[in-house]
């Protein structure tokens, strides 16, 4: 049996632990706070309950095809993997509604919309991916079964690689739809220019495929891998802040522990400080990071407040090139999540967050900031509110830069230092594992620069496949 430290206990933390230690290692996992699921964190906010970290969930067959890995390793159990997890999706009735200029549309567009013809022929040449883009994430980048998987993508893009470049070449695509699908790339945290062609084909993907979100709000996805770790018999120390890393050893505040192997879902800047000793430095390039607000409102918001709200900057590139300088935009991206009462959460009263895209630049920020204010005014008006949907709040929470920077990327960015985009898929650097150190394994966001949900979890399995066969 070998002993295995596996560092964070986010969404890729647990689902490497609960694997591995149904496979027959002896797994420990260190946590520094109190909570499980790392950026997917549940708070309180005047007694309402709400998720921080990704809102939705996509390409819930990765979801699907952990549990069987889990179901497949060791001895039988009297619970399957699906038992244990005890998790229920809802799916959404669109990916979104969209604000761009004077424009205004759902995805999936409407048949009323003028975009709907344009908008169909792309879904139709782009939703036949759904598969092999589930098979790639679930299957490590040299794989020969995922072959069959990356030649089926490579038709559909050709010699353009990236984002913007594909786009670009569809003609007949309005350049405002074009504008709208390209942007997605911030979920990765970094521009359509700088980012695989793969990012064009989500919004088709995701509008045919669903969105989803588990009952209780996506911190239940934490709490269900927590309960399939501990089912395996995996311990979980919380409150452990690592002071260093060594080979096969690290050190905590309250102890030192030593294993065969580590598993880290470190950013890769904080684990390289904690291995050199040496502070880590905000990355010249580096992702953007966010200013989430999570309030409870005093009343609900109109009827026709769709869930899931994106209202966009009139001049897109200006918010890449300012990201890019880690400066703050003239107008920023903006997600809107509105849940009503007991609608999702089992809350009594509605909650809204309010997720700005804003510069990796360690910056405080509150809703009286200026920046803030000019945005929370400016998205107001594009959902139609007559005042700030801050003046709505019963009470709220702001996570800045600053937050995100206190435990995870330099600056606070959220997927950390970008990368060129060669080294994008089965180029990772860092690599999952490298031979020169062959009892570190990386999973999480010490891999992916961005993907949600599905990269995380098909990534750390992906990673400790070989990890898997050697106890």
């Amino acid at each position: 049996m070998s002993k295995v430290i596996v560092l964070g206990a986010g969404l890729s933390g647990l689902a490497s632990a609960a694997l591995l230690a149904r496979a027959g290692h002896e797994v420990t996992v260190l946590e520094r706070h109190d909570w499980l699921g790392g950026k997917s964190r549940r708070v309180t906010v005047a007694g309402q309950i709400m998720d921080t970290g990704p809102a939705l969930v996509t390409f819930t067959g990765v979801w699907d095809k952990l549990l069987e890995s889990y179901d497949s390793l060791g001895e039988k159990q009297s619970k399957t993997a699906r038992e244990i997890a005890d998790l229920e999706f809802v799916k959404l009735n669109e990916l979104g509604r969209y604000y761009y200029k004077d424009e205004i549309t759902d995805l999936p567009v409407k048949p009323d919309h003028k975009w709907f013809e344009p908008w169909q022929r792309f879904e139709k040449e782009h939703a036949p991916l759904t598969e092999p883009i589930t098979q790639l994430l679930t299957k490590l980048p040299m794989d020969p079964k995922a072959l069959p998987s990356l030649a089926k993508i490579q038709r559909r893009y050709g010699i353009r690689l990236t984002t913007s470049w594909y786009l670009n070449a569809l003609k007949w695509l309005p350049q405002d739809l074009k504008d709208i699908i390209a942007i997605h790339t911030l979920n990765a945290g970094i521009a359509p220019s700088k980012t695989l062609a793969l990012y064009a084909s989500m919004t088709a993907v995701m509008a045919t495929d669903g969105i989803r979100v588990p009952v209780g709000g996506v911190n239940e996805i934490a709490q269900s891998l927590g309960k399939l770790a501990t089912a395996a018999g995996v311990t979980i120390n919380f409150n452990e802040e690592i002071t260093s890393i060594k080979k096969r050893s690290v050190e905590t505040k309250n102890g030192f522990f030593t294993a065969d192997y580590i598993v880290s879902s470190l950013d890769p800047q904080v684990f390289k400080s904690l291995m050199t000793g040496k502070p880590a430095l905000p990355a010249r390039m580096r992702s953007c990071s966010g200013i989430a607000i999570y309030g409870v409102l005093a009343k609900p918001l109109p009827k026709n407040t769709v869930t899931h709200s994106v209202v966009m900057p009139d001049d897109p590139n200006d918010l890449y090139k300012k990201l890019e300088g880690n400066r703050l935009p003239n107008q920023t991206m903006a997600f809107v999540n509105y849940y009503k009462a007991r609608e999702i959460y089992p809350n009594n009263k509605p909650t809204v967050a309010v997720l700005l895209t804003a510069p990796a630049d360690g910056g405080n920020y509150d809703i009286q900031h200026p920046w803030v204010r000019q945005e929370i005014t400016r998205i107001s008006n594009k959902l139609g509110l007559k005042q700030p949907i801050t003046e709505l709040f019963e009470d709220h929470i702001v996570l800045d830069p600053a937050y995100f920077g206190s435990w995870g990327a330099p600056g606070g960015a959220l997927y950390g230092a970008t990368k060129p985009v060669w080294q994008s898929g089965p180029f990772h650097n860092p690599q999952y594992m490298n031979p020169l150190r062959p009892w570190l394994y990386r999973v999480g966001a010490s891999v992916h620069p961005g993907g949600g949900i599905p990269a995380v979890l098909g990534g750390a399995m992906n990673s400790i496949a070989p990890l898997l066969k050697k106890n």
